[in-house]
């Protein structure tokens, strides 16, 4: 049921020890220690559920990526920045590329696509989530694939996105390497995580609420990212940062941390989170990296 990882994803040290323990508040109640590698400081959720088990700990109404359901005030507060989020993100990608062919690695049920596709880009979707997949698949009238055997299909793409999925996919090296084989001569993979440098990381620590065990696998730095699309051949063109996930970050941290909501206390701390990042190498909540070949 589960696997336990005996060397470093990224530098391939067997030199790794428990770094925290954290309570999976989401589905299970299970606790689950995080790994950290001593030689690139790479955070890795260890051990872990094995791939045929990992599906039942997304299996929640409270997981709205794949329900879509405003059920909660939290929710509904995911579900109000990501309206406005969406437009942000058309903008961005229609700077990074000129060329309007885009694969949405793990698109969940398929907003972000469907916005896409009003704004002439030519779309494909990677979802595994079934029920996720055909809401994708109705709301953008596309078919979306289910895993990475199917990427055969798809070719020579100018555009691929990751909106926080990276930190969720089992087999991170060839993942990476497949979508690398995919991208056009002058194609871009845009990447979007969780920072645990940042100030809401180290405030509400084990209660992080990007932590997310064990649903996240991985646990990125700006240090560690750089490291891993190195090893691809993948360099960083680009970082920016995701000002509004220290506020949702910090509202679901604080509900974890004292058992009930505290909005203007996470809100205030979002915003403590947005200026120490200002000042500290844009060590943001969440972090968009831009890579190229």
């Amino acid at each position: 049921m589960f696997e336990k990882i005996e060397e470093c994803p990224i530098c391939e040290s067997d030199k790794i020890y428990n770094h925290i323990i954290c309570k999976d508040h989401m589905v299970s109640g299970e606790s689950f220690a995080i790994t950290r590698c001593s030689n690139c400081s790479f955070l890795f959720t260890n051990p872990r559920p094995n791939p045929a088990n990992i599906g039942s700990y997304y299996q929640s109404e409270k997981y709205i990526s794949h329900s879509n359901q405003a059920n909660s005030l939290i929710n509904f507060v995911y579900k109000l920045t990501r309206f406005f989020t969406l437009t942000k993100k058309v903008k961005l990608i229609n700077s990074i590329s000129t060329e309007k062919s885009i694969l949405d690695y793990g698109c969940g049920t398929g907003d972000f696509l469907s916005k896409c596709k009003v704004n002439g880009w030519e779309i494909n979707g990677l979802e595994p989530d079934a029920n996720a997949r055909e809401q994708a698949k109705t709301l953008t009238g596309k078919n979306i694939i289910n895993n990475i055997n199917e990427l055969n299909l798809i070719d020579n793409v100018s555009l691929i996105t990751l909106w926080h999925v990276l930190e969720h996919v089992p087999n991170l090296n060839t993942t990476l390497e497949s979508l690398k084989s995919k991208l056009s001569k002058n194609g871009k993979i845009l990447i979007a995580v969780p920072n645990y440098q940042s100030y809401d990381a180290k405030l509400y620590r084990e209660y992080w609420a990007a932590y997310d065990v064990p649903r996240h696998l991985y646990h990125f730095s700006m240090d560690t990212m750089k490291l891993l699309l190195n090893n691809h051949g993948l360099k960083i063109l680009k970082t920016i940062p995701m000002k509004l996930d220290s506020f949702y970050v910090s509202l679901l941290s604080e509900k974890y941390k004292n058992g009930q909501s505290n909005y203007l206390k996470s809100f205030i701390n979002g915003y403590k989170s947005n200026i120490y990042a200002n000042k500290n190498k844009n060590q943001y909540s969440s972090i968009i990296y831009i890579a190229g070949k």
